[in-house]
């Protein structure tokens, strides 16, 4: 066996492509108008895909591969067969690996391991005779991380930079008939040091591939680049032209229509320009991405070019967008597909940004590269602003080294760095969707990245330039000037509310990243966006992340659950840091992402005089009216509708308020309450949005005098309480309820026989972790919060004459080894009806964290699986998490209120409860009221459970129903990588007073 002998180009700083074309914009040349203007590639006699079925061999070692793979006659009749695209790890080959910070491989720049695994691609395929006299092109638009090329056995090229078309010319090499295409791809090159993002460590050709056919003399690059008038009373198109030999060049400008209006003809050898001037150009925005046809002929070839006027600025620190003040309501989006990797098929694209749509995003931080030109053009057309961002982090920097700035600082790396911003912006710089270049990430900042910016400057001026590594914090480069925003990542609110009245900060604020989406979360959004849209200064920013990166995988007996980092043996690796989505892989949608909906929603209700139904309606929208908007409105008498009806018509201009009126009527007095819901809803069908989809909602309660309730009295003979062994035993007309004494707390509830509690009712502190507690988490195991017990210090009970036993008890919580954590008295008073009232009242220890929550804990018998609840619903929610939910009488299910969040933790709660029955089938059950509003949980998993687990399936559902009646629940926040929990959200309350009670009902007879 002869290894081969190839040239280590992969490690070699000053070789980064071998006959790689020079970057140009992304565009198909095409023959003839009708098919460029259907953009369907595959119709272009000038395009050839090489998708599909390649022979393929996998090799743990470059050094293993075999001499002569790569000659036309080599013999692969033996290989495996693997679909391009595709990543190699998710059919079988190599090690899914997730990391986030670290390298996977020793910090030894710019060399990789010698064992650096290597896998080699065959495809024979034919050409067609019409391109006997074309010049030929075979483009790979993505391959991960490098790659040498060889075709018919000639060797063609080599290239690295992994989410970046590769073009070759293949003149002289390719013939008309069959031809062999070979590709060598590499794990890691010393361009990997620099692709070091938070993803799964994919390889292989896993975008497009295909071969084009240019005239001999064509155009290889166009720049569309445009000038408007200060009022947008006209615009000018130049269409900068580099041609490869003399051509005469045509082109005309048509509306969306297809109505022409401009045309321009040159010959161009070179370098050359057309221009078109537009009276009252429509301009371009993500609300209405209005998309002008660009179509330049040239000999055979007809290539199409979107365009979309618009002008991005920064103006008195404020960002703008055609003249208009714009807060970018984004999240970051990697590209992640549940079993393709990174791989992303357009219809899954297409699922995606039809989503953000649905739930009022609008724009995206293309994390951390650029994505997929096709993703771009979607992005134009479904009306998105994008950040796009260069391939280029090297986070594993930090750990090894001790600072981030190792390799922007040093020269020997800075033509890699440039060439990454190079690369991007010629391809993407026709994009209208694309609004900010960012000059990478989480990668430090010194001379090196100001050169990127410096050569972006002067390459396309048109647009600002972002870069989070130059935030002071991580004590980089201190010369900004060719950054146009301050970026930060993670900032507390009150940092960003401080920044926008700080006179002396002069450029407007970027949250690149915030409002962590980790497991059950976030829950401070609300809270960002009050102070966002507060200050003129204050751009918006981007919810880290869009989806959970959980790879699809089965259990031993088949079982499918969603992989993280560590469950494939890989080592270093990080957890489930990747399951930090707003949904989950296969794009269902979190309680998160609906409250993100609800907080971003570009239309706003506020009561004016609800008396009289009017109501002030802010329109957020920044350039379109609410023409296309109805409103759905409705009265709920205690959860029933009560009214409703429709209002269309409205009108409101962008950033305008008007008052509306709404025909509601309702009692001035009741023993009821009465809520009004507004829904804003879709009145026309969209590319993303159904008739009657709803884009937002408010509720108001309604002013009403409450009258007293007549309470029926129900004639009871008296209750018999009886003492014995330490059990108190309190028995009335159709129930039984046994105290025991000892462990102060009742140990059986039962109602005509039917018992409803099984363990004894206790008192409760702890949650299951969520992952945004997952650094309070450890203060909360040192104060013992996990493993708090009841110590009963004294219990005394006495009988009223008129039918009542009143339970006194002294109690404290803690666990071993720490100091109590809170001391209080417990007030218990069974009725003759069998309702039980608790009153507690207790004392936090001073010098504690602040609680998970506290409350009461019962476990129900097996069967208690029916929920009714008047409250917040129909999902869950929490103290910082309840935007999205709203006041009403829900029916719901014990299994329907569980969140399968990849990860098990604390979910399913719901805030601002005011009663819930808990019952079987048959309506037996504990109806449970408090004094105020407070929160439940009904869960089949104990905490402990939840706790234990590190996927879904390692769940064994049990039968009996855990409750959670919470005095509070701690919110959620988003400090999994966020900022701390808010002060308004923590239970650090040291004296607490709670009144529930618990009454035994038989629903069928209410």
């Amino acid at each position: 066996m002869i290894m081969v002998k190839i040239e280590t180009y992969w490690e070699d700083l000053g070789i980064r492509q071998i006959n790689r074309e020079e970057s140009r914009a992304y565009f198909i040349p095409y023959g003839d108008t009708r098919r460029a203007m259907e953009g369907k590639r595959g119709r272009s006699p000038f395009y050839q895909t090489l998708n599909g079925s390649w022979k393929f061999r996998y090799h743990a070692s470059v050094q293993k591969v075999e001499n002569g793979f790569y000659e036309e006659r080599a013999d692969v009749g033996g290989w495996d067969d693997l679909l391009v695209p595709s990543c190699w790890q998710v059919n079988g080959y190599d090690q899914l690996h997730y990391t986030n910070i670290h390298y996977p491989f020793p910090y030894n720049p710019p060399y990789v391991p010698d064992d650096n695994p290597a896998g080699v691609y065959v495809r024979d395929f034919n050409v067609p005779v019409s391109w006997e006299k074309k010049k030929p092109f075979i483009v790979f638009e993505g391959v991960n991380s490098c790659f040498y090329l060889w075709v018919n056995g000639r060797f063609v090229g080599y290239s690295q930079g992994s989410r970046m078309p590769a073009e070759f010319d293949l003149t002289g090499v390719l013939r008309t008939g069959s031809n062999r295409v070979t590709v060598m791809v590499l794990k890691w090159c010393d361009g990997s040091y620099i692709e070091d993002q938070d993803v799964w460590r994919f390889s292989g050709i896993f975008r497009d591939v295909y071969l084009l056919a240019r005239d001999s003399h064509y155009i290889r690059d166009v720049y569309n680049k445009q000038e408007l008038a200060s009022d947008f009373s006209w615009a000018v198109l130049r269409c900068e032209i580099e041609a490869i030999g003399p051509v005469g060049v045509k082109a005309e400008l048509l509306d969306t229509d297809g109505k022409q209006v401009g045309f321009q003809s040159a010959a161009i050898d070179g370098k050359g320009m057309l221009a078109f001037h537009v009276e009252a150009p429509v301009l371009w925005n993500a609300e209405c991405p209005y998309l002008y046809q660009l179509l330049v002929y040239s000999g055979q070839e007809v290539l199409r070019f979107q365009v979309g006027f618009r002008k991005i600025e920064i103006k008195d620190g404020v960002f703008r967008i055609n003249g208009q003040d714009v807060k970018l309501k984004g999240v970051n989006r990697h590209d992640s597909h549940p079993e393709l990797g990174q791989t992303i098929p357009v219809p899954h694209m297409v699922q995606d940004l039809v989503l953000m749509k649905r739930y009022n995003i609008n724009t995206i931080r293309s994390s951390h590269y650029p994505n997929d030109s096709k993703f771009l053009e979607l992005c134009d057309e479904y009306g998105f602003y994008v950040i796009d961002e260069a391939d280029l982090e090297c986070h594993g920097v930090l750990p090894a080294t001790g600072t981030y700035h190792a390799l922007t600082k040093n020269p020997a790396w800075r033509e890699c760095f440039v060439e990454r911003a190079e690369r991007m912006i010629e391809r993407d710089k026709n994009h209208p969707s694309v609004i900010i270049w960012s000059m990478g990430n989480e990668s430090g900042f010194d001379a090196n990245h100001i050169a990127m910016a410096e050569w972006a400057k002067v390459r396309d001026p048109s647009r600002p330039i972002h870069y989070e590594g130059a935030a002071p914090r991580h004590q980089g480069s201190t010369e900004t000037r060719c950054l146009d925003m301050d970026s930060h990542m993670y900032e507390s609110i009150e940092y960003i509310e401080n920044y926008a009245k700080d006179e002396t900060a002069t450029m407007p604020l970027f949250l690149c990243e915030y409002s962590h989406a980790m497991g059950n979360g976030p829950g401070d959004l609300k809270d960002y966006w009050d102070v966002i849209y507060k200050y003129p200064k204050l751009m918006g920013g981007c919810v880290w992340e869009w989806c959970d990166h959980g790879i699809l995988t089965r259990t031993e007996d088949g079982t499918p659950f969603f992989g993280y980092g560590g469950d494939f043996g890989d080592r270093p690796n990080d957890g489930n840091f990747c399951i930090d989505g707003l949904l989950s892989p296969d794009r269902v949608p979190h309680t998160g992402l609906l409250e993100l909906k609800q907080v971003i929603a570009p239309i706003r209700v506020e009561a004016k005089a609800l008396e009289e139904g009017k109501l002030d309606v802010t329109n957020l929208y920044d350039f379109i009216d609410l023409s296309h908007v109805i409103f759905h409105w409705k009265v709920e008498k205690d959860g029933q509708v009560a009214g409703q009806g429709l209002l269309e018509g409205l009108s409101t201009s962008p950033h305008a308020t008007e008052t509306i009126s709404i025909p509601v009527c309702w009692p001035k007095e009741s023993e009821s309450r009465y809520f009004l819901t507004i829904s804003y809803r879709l009145n026309r069908e969209t590319s993303w949005g159904d008739l009657g989809h709803e884009i937002a909602f408010e509720q108001f309660e309604l002013p009403v005098i409450r009258k007293k309730v007549d309470v029926v009295a129900v004639d009871r003979p008296g209750i018999l309480a009886r003492e014995e062994d330490g059990m108190l035993t309190i028995k009335g007309f159709d129930f039984v309820h046994h105290f025991d004494l000892c462990k102060g707390a009742f140990t059986a509830i039962s109602r005509h026989g039917v018992p409803l509690i099984q363990e004894p009712v206790a008192f409760s502190v702890w949650r299951a972790p969520t992952d945004n507690d997952r650094f309070v988490k450890e203060k909360w195991l040192e104060a013992g919060f996990d493993r708090a017990v009841t110590k009963v210090y004294r219990v005394d009970w006495k009988q009223e004459e008129v039918g009542s036993v009143t339970i006194q008890v002294s109690f404290s919580l803690g666990g071993h080894s720490v100091p109590t954590i809170l001391s209080g008295n417990a007030e218990w008073t069974v009725l003759a009806t069998g309702e039980i009232a608790l009153c507690v009242k207790a004392n936090v220890k001073e010098d504690l964290l602040y609680l998970p929550r506290f409350g009461l804990q019962l476990t129900m018998p097996a069967g208690m699986e029916e929920v009714e609840y008047f409250g917040l619903g129909p999902h869950e929610s929490y103290m910082d998490k309840c935007r999205s939910v709203k006041k009403g009488h829900y029916m719901t299910t014990v299994d329907e209120m569980f969140v399968p969040y990849i990860k098990p933790q604390e979910n399913g709660s719901r805030f601002g409860t005011e009663w819930v029955t808990v019952s079987n089938a048959l309506g037996m059950g504990l109806r449970f009221k408090g004094d105020e509003a407070f929160s439940f949980n009904a869960g089949h998993y104990g905490m402990d459970d939840l706790a234990a687990a590190g996927h879904l399936h390692e769940l064994t559902k049990r039968k009996e129903t855990f409750i959670h009646l919470d005095y509070k629940m701690s919110g959620i926040g988003s400090n999994s990588c966020g900022p701390e929990l808010l002060q308004p959200y923590r239970l650090d309350e040291k004296e607490i007073e709670f009144g529930l009670r618990i009454i035994p009902v038989f629903k069928a007879d209410e």
